[in-house]
């Protein structure tokens, strides 16, 4: 097949779908805190259901489900809720940590966030974001769509690539801070961020912002 009709969409795929991913949210900054922190094979796991959500996401959204959710505000109020929630309570436990400070040894030792937790905890700074719809399945789709029958696969290719290659680069690059981290003001200074970045999106989200 001719460039212009595979890579070229992957290629504006990957760079669409980088664009969106790399804005600092509520996923990114718990993906970066647990790279840091975790384990090798916590951080994958987390990373792999981080893409692999968004894969499914995008591939829904070229299969035309973006059109179902914009006529089904019902159902994005209700994520919107419990989502907002979810954030509020986990940026008020950040917040709680500036003032108990770790260090990375502790962490460690206590062996680390555990892989069940991670994964939980993943899946709903993922699924309970009613904007990764409206990013992924509604825009990111739509985009899609316009680029052809063939072309759209290889442009919905493209920004699932951006998204493995993003959070693979945050989760496993995280460990190269983690001298930074041997210092508890290090996490007091993270945990901080994280809190506002929570709060700031959960209130957001309550009030439909």
């Amino acid at each position: 097949m001719p460039l212009d009709t595979t890579l070229l969409p992957a290629l504006f795929g990957l760079g669409t779908g980088l664009a969106l991913i790399i804005a600092i949210g509520a996923q990114n900054a718990y993906v970066l805190r647990l790279g840091i922190a975790g384990r090798p094979r916590t951080v994958a796991v987390v990373v792999a259901i981080c893409a692999v959500s968004d894969a499914l996401l995008i591939a829904a959204g070229v299969l035309g489900i973006g059109v179902v959710i914009d006529k089904a505000p019902v159902a994005l109020v209700i994520i919107r809720i419990v989502g907002s929630a979810f954030l509020v309570v986990y940026g008020l436990l950040a917040a709680r940590r500036v003032f108990r400070p770790q260090t990375l040894e502790p962490a460690k030792q206590q062996g680390s966030i555990a892989l069940k937790s991670a994964a939980l905890t993943t899946l709903a700074l993922t699924w309970l974001n009613p904007h990764v719809y409206l990013d992924t399945v509604v825009f990111l789709g739509s985009v899609a769509n316009q680029q052809g029958v063939a072309e759209r696969w290889w442009w919905a290719g493209g920004a699932m690539v951006g998204s493995v290659l993003w959070f693979s680069a945050l989760g496993f690059g995280a460990r190269l801070l983690r001298p930074f981290f041997a210092r508890a003001n290090s996490w007091r200074i993270l945990d901080a961020v994280i809190a506002v970045v929570m709060l700031t999106l959960g209130i957001r989200m309550a009030v439909g912002f």
